[in-house]
């Protein structure tokens, strides 16, 4: 479960946001000020105000507003180096959306706000970190597969399995998100930098030739067809 750390002093917004996000599947974290948004994230638990237990936090993404007691916004971005931070401020002129965008905030968003609109780019850039920490792993597994990217070499049982780019590009997807259907629109987008000349006329074949090939080393199929959707990896 992805855990969002929501920074704003405004009682009825944190709440409403609570709310929706907990709708939405996120575990929510609250901080009311700037001082104790540091306090949270402090790797060292330490008391906040009136003697409460502070417990350190280590979120997926922060929700920050700018105009908070003790430290602002502005200060306690550094602290937050790392994390995906969208900043939701009554602040809505072009200077302050640059500045803080210069200053490591991933978006902003300006008071009043959609929350369909939040949500989803909550979505989106959960999503990109999700995509640069894939990114960064060397090997893949799923159940008798086994993906080593800094080789390319792709084995089925400890056999080796020669693949196309293409084919390749799409069991890489495939195995970074192993429970999702991925939709045709969406891989083909998705693979187009390892694999620019693959088509939406093409794709069914090479998703064909890549069942057959991991198929031909252990006698059953890796992956999947879901009706009119998309392909995921078949579980057991």
């Amino acid at each position: 479960m992805k855990t969002i750390l929501v920074i704003d002093d405004d009682v009825s917004i944190g709440n409403m946001l609570e709310e929706v996000l907990q709708k939405e599947g996120y575990r929510v974290c609250r901080a009311y000020s700037g001082t104790e948004a540091v306090l949270a994230l402090s790797k060292t638990p330490d008391t906040g105000f009136g003697g409460k237990a502070l417990h350190p936090v280590k979120p997926d993404l922060v929700l920050l507003d700018l105009m908070l007691p003790g430290l602002n916004g502005e200060e306690i971005l550094p602290y937050l180096e790392g994390i995906p931070v969208i900043v939701i401020s009554a602040k809505a002129s072009s200077e302050d959306k640059v500045e803080m965008l210069l200053r490591g905030a991933s978006d902003y968003v300006t008071k009043p706000f959609e929350i369909r609109e939040l949500t989803a780019r909550i979505a989106v850039r959960l999503r990109e970190r999700d995509s640069q920490a894939d990114r960064s792993l060397k090997r893949y597994d799923f159940q008798d597969i086994v993906m080593e990217t800094d080789t390319r070499e792709v084995t089925v049982k400890g056999e080796a399995v020669r693949l196309t780019g293409t084919e390749y590009a799409i069991l890489k997807l495939l195995m970074q998100n192993p429970a999702q259907v991925i939709t045709k629109s969406v891989m083909l987008d998705r693979i187009s930098e390892e694999s620019p000349d693959c088509m939406e006329s093409s794709l069914k074949v090479h998703i064909s030739n890549l069942r057959r090939k991991l198929r031909e080393k252990s006698g059953r199929d890796y992956i999947e067809a879901i009706w009119g959707i998309g392909f995921k990896m078949k579980e057991t």
